[in-house]
């Protein structure tokens, strides 16, 4: 959400910001209903005080005898009540408009998001690691694991239907121990710019107003899933994280703030036909370590970058090869002002696919659910800067895992750091 006094001081930057998404100018149509809506908040104003004025003159009119003046005044009143009652449903038609314009509009970018209409644009930061080269074909993921007998995409569909798995045996514990891996590293002790993030277990279901404060409502209704008594399954965990300082302030003392959590995520896939629709790359219903982080405006970017290395640790600690790219403006989510991705890279499909996206948002979410904090004068009130980011998928980690430590045998080898979690289990093998 946008702050209007920005767009009225300076519509031209506003205009500029939304032409670098591909929108068309907003605020000159903005910028006329604001007037409207001060207009008539003036208008309300003088006929309360006009309200107000003549109610005292009624009983002093009353008191003298004069009936005639009591009851021009009690007219007046009269009046005054109905322009008040017209021009308070105008002001909510005018609020309604002006919302209905602001909250599909998406965040404005940060001057060094580079310009682009699609991935084919984003701007490569950074690698690590090495590609492993394996003296036999590599396979995808979905062959390893039904191969072992352990993913089974058939049974799902006869439970759900497509874009659902299940998963067995060695492969189900690997999914936990991945995820028990990373809530490890990011809820240890904060040092190295890593870690000192606080765990948390949040509901998975939530309401309208929840999903509409981080952005995903009204616009991207259609991704989501809901109840038939008006609950929203959570596509991603950003989503009750965040809203956990909506309406409500905290500290200066205490930002940053770091949360994560591990939850199921659900998502519809809509527009997405077509496209990985063999395997765990993008299914309905899947699991994620969520990283959020709410600052004030000085700290957002520097935590950006720490979030971004946090995430990109974990790959490390697997010994996963991956690169690290700025996202353009045209694939650039909608509440996010600068992007970086994750991608680690699949032998099956010999291709870098996205693992994380780790985003910085300003004020925008902040103003839509209402979370603030007090300055340590303890006078000054501003928006919270939100952060938010994937640390990490944890299915498409069990993905990267499976496709990067295959053996030519069909078995699969347990990176060292997850074997604690496994039991010391060294390998999966069919049998």
């Amino acid at each position: 959400m946008y702050d209007l006094k920005s767009i009225r001081e300076n519509p031209d930057a506003f205009d500029a910001a939304l032409a670098r998404r591909g929108l068309e100018p907003e605020s000159a149509a903005i910028l006329k209903l604001d007037e409207e809506r001060r207009g008539h908040v003036q208008k309300l104003q003088d006929a309360q005080a006009k309200r107000n004025a003549a109610s005292k003159e009624i009983g002093k009119a009353k008191a003298s005898g004069d009936e005639t003046e009591a009851q021009r005044l009690m007219e007046e009143v009269a009046g005054a009540k109905a322009i008040i009652q017209s021009g308070e449903e105008e002001e909510r038609r005018i609020d309604a408009a002006l919302r209905e314009i602001l909250s599909t509009l998406p965040n404005a970018p940060l001057d060094d998001v580079p310009e682009g209409a699609d991935e084919n644009d984003n701007v490569e930061v950074r690698s690590w690691g090495e590609k492993p080269s394996l003296s036999f074909t590599p396979k995808q993921h979905f062959e390893i694991g039904e191969d072992l007998g352990l993913m089974d995409f058939e049974t799902a569909a006869k439970l759900s239907g497509a874009r659902f798995v299940v998963l067995k045996g060695a492969i189900a514990r690997l999914e936990r121990a991945i995820a028990s891996f990373m809530l490890d590293l990011h809820t240890g002790e904060a040092k190295d710019g890593l870690g000192g993030y606080q765990e948390v277990l949040p509901p998975a279901l939530v309401r309208d107003h929840v999903l509409y404060g981080t952005g995903q409502l009204p616009k991207f209704a259609d991704d989501l899933f809901v109840t038939k008594n008006d609950f929203w399954l959570i596509p991603t965990a950003e989503v009750p994280l965040t809203n956990l300082v909506r309406e409500s302030i905290v500290d200066e003392a205490d930002l940053p703030m770091r949360l994560t959590a591990w939850t199921p995520c659900f998502r519809s896939e809509a527009g997405s036909a077509g496209k990985d629709t063999r395997g765990m790359i993008r299914q309905h219903q899947f699991s994620k370590v969520e990283l959020v982080s709410l600052t004030t405006e000085e700290q957002a970017l520097g935590e950006l970058e720490r979030m971004t290395n946090c995430a990109e640790e974990v790959l490390e600690r697997l010994g996963l090869a991956y690169r690290t790219v700025m996202l353009c403006m045209g694939d650039m989510g909608f509440s996010a002002r600068k992007t970086y991705d994750i991608e680690v890279w699949l032998p099956g499909q010999d291709a870098y696919r996205e693992i994380s996206s780790c985003s910085v948002c300003g004020d925008f979410q902040a103003r839509r659910m209402n979370g603030r904090y007090r300055a340590k004068d303890g006078k000054e009130i501003n928006f919270l800067h939100t952060l938010n980011g994937s640390g990490l998928a944890v299915g498409r980690t069990l993905i990267a895992i499976l496709e990067n430590y295959q053996n030519e045998d069909g078995s699969v080898t347990i990176p060292e750091n997850l074997r604690p979690y496994m039991g010391g289990l060294e390998k999966i093998a069919a049998g």
